[in-house]
């Protein structure tokens, strides 16, 4: 048997290679390995011996304890050494289409597994086997410009056919795989960045699993165990790769529900290694000073993509061009964001989040083209930028329009778009900061500057870290007499609530208003 003889070279004493390459040459010549239905049935046949041994000494193993201190682990021995077999066969030919091959047929035994052992499926077999591959194949051939892209994105592939969301019994697994010492740095360092939007699509897939459960705050033991990895791996990325989250910031918070207002802050805290933030609390900061401040981010997302499938960008491009007065575009507006009642049941909310976020940012980029086009100088002038917002007249008509004619919902979700963009010193903050800040002081309605209020404290009484440009606008809103936050009524509303306040306050820079802003030009 083809799988015994394999074995007993592995159990050879000393060096074997001889008779490994002879063993790999015979299953050449017996067209074994060929790349066809032939080879789809060994390597499933030697898959399928491989986990039933190793699922079985789990059973001999239990069924022969006594008692609880017997217990002895299962064992991978033939997992490994069918994992040894592929790397073997990988090393000494065309690795790429072969490794596809084992892989696809290693991605459809699993689903048939789950979907025919359902709750008893055991994912431990599958893990080790496809650690020991990442571990194995990431040492078979000098690392070119930090990793192997096309093995990486091989197990990429299939790590994303394998997602939580078709196979949650190997969720715990899969996660521990993706952020694998072995995966994912190598996925996100050199190789011109081309591994990112791999791990950008795992993220994706991990968060819209967990989305149920995180929007209706259902954290079963699992679930919270789960999220609680999450999390790590999202601190990993934001200390080692913060240019990664920078630069994917949109795609992850289109999944990320609106009550998840920690993950979400440590993505958006990300701020380029090359930078050096200044401390928000800093007396007199003038951020219009900031060299960084005329700087746009860079954003990998495609950020008009829903207002094309929605087929809102041509009505949206028009308008910021030519502001028609007779136009019905602003009052459809409110109408195009809603779901129909059975996309509303499925997701938790009438309106069509994504269409939010996607419709906010690309306003707001459109208008920070205008500003720029129209004030070549605005880099050498502190005033210029804030002042000059004024001129894009059309983007605050739309602003304004949401903020008045959404209801609460609709509205809180559109301040959380906007929120969304408050990050490290660049255009987008500096604009984004603007534009919340004069809605607030040119609202005459109270629930309004409540609901502004609410999404900037909310984000900022949960554990750090805080985005800078949150802060920034806070501090503003809280320091500057233009603004009267301190005389509100709901601040006052109960003391619970003033104590909170002046607790936020403290740790921002102090509650006491000043009489000059920290950007000039801010209404």
């Amino acid at each position: 048997m083809v799988f015994a003889e394999w074995y007993r070279i592995c159990e050879l004493p000393g060096a074997n290679d001889t008779a490994s390459a002879h063993f790999i040459s015979q299953l050449h010549q017996n067209i074994l390995l060929k790349g066809d239905d032939v080879t789809d049935r060994f390597f499933r046949l030697l898959m399928e011996l491989s986990v039933a041994h190793c699922l079985s000494t789990e059973v001999i193993n239990s069924g022969a304890m006594q008692s609880p201190q017997q217990l002895q682990p299962m064992s991978f021995l033939a997992i490994d050494v069918y994992a040894k077999l592929v790397f073997s066969i990988l090393k000494g030919s065309s690795k790429l289409i072969l490794l596809s091959k084992i892989l696809a047929v290693t991605v459809r035994f699993i689903l048939e597994d789950v979907e025919e052992k359902k709750m008893s499926f055991n994912p431990r077999p599958y893990f080790r086997l496809f650690i020991n591959w990442l571990l194995d194949l990431g040492s078979l051939e000098p690392v070119i410009d930090g990793a192997n892209l096309q093995i990486l994105t091989a197990f990429a592939n299939a790590f994303h056919a394998l997602q939580p969301l078709k196979v949650p019994g190997f969720s715990f697994a899969w996660l521990e795989l993706i952020s694998h010492r072995s995966f994912m740095p190598k996925m996100l360092t050199g190789n011109a960045q081309k591994g990112w939007p791999y791990i950008q699509r795992l993220l994706v897939d991990l968060f819209q699993f967990m989305e149920p459960f995180l929007r209706h705050a259902e954290l079963g033991d699992s679930v919270r165990l789960l999220y609680k990895g999450t999390l790590r791996v999202l601190l990993v990325l934001l200390h080692d790769f913060p240019e990664f989250l920078c630069d994917y910031h949109f795609t992850f918070c289109d999944v990320i529900p609106p009550s998840c207002i920690q993950m979400r802050n440590i993505i958006l805290s990300a701020f380029p290694r090359s930078m050096r933030l200044p401390d928000p609390s800093t007396p007199n900061l003038k951020i219009d000073l900031l060299q960084e401040i005329t700087q746009s981010p860079r954003v990998l997302s495609e950020v008009d993509a829903v207002l094309k499938a929605k087929l809102m960008k041509a009505d949206v491009d028009e308008y910021l061009k030519s502001r028609q007065q007779n136009s019905s575009f602003l009052s459809d507006l409110k109408e195009k964001l809603l779901l129909s009642s059975i996309e509303a049941g499925s997701v938790g909310t009438r309106y069509n989040v994504p269409l939010i976020n996607s419709l906010v940012l690309y306003v707001g980029m459109q208008a920070i083209q205008q500003l720029q086009g129209r004030s070549p100088h605005a880099q050498s002038s502190a005033n210029a930028f804030p002042l000059a917002v004024f001129s894009v007249g059309a983007a605050l008509d739309i602003f304004q329009t949401l903020i008045m004619d959404l209801d609460t919902e609709g509205r809180y979700l559109f301040l959380n778009a906007v929120a969304n963009q408050l990050r490290y010193p660049n255009t987008h903050t500096h604009y984004f900061s603007f534009i919340l800040l004069y809605l607030f002081a040119e609202s005459n309605q109270e629930i309004i500057q409540e609901q502004i209020t609410r999404v900037l404290l909310e984000r900022l009484i949960v554990n750090r870290p805080h985005p800078w440009g949150l802060l920034i606008t806070f501090i503003e809103l809280i320091k500057n007499p233009r603004y009267n936050l301190w005389n509100r009524s709901f601040i006052r509303c109960a003391p619970e609530i003033e104590k909170l306040f002046e607790s936020v306050s403290r740790s921002c820079g102090g509650p006491k208003p000043v009489e000059e802003s920290m950007v000039p030009g801010w209404v």
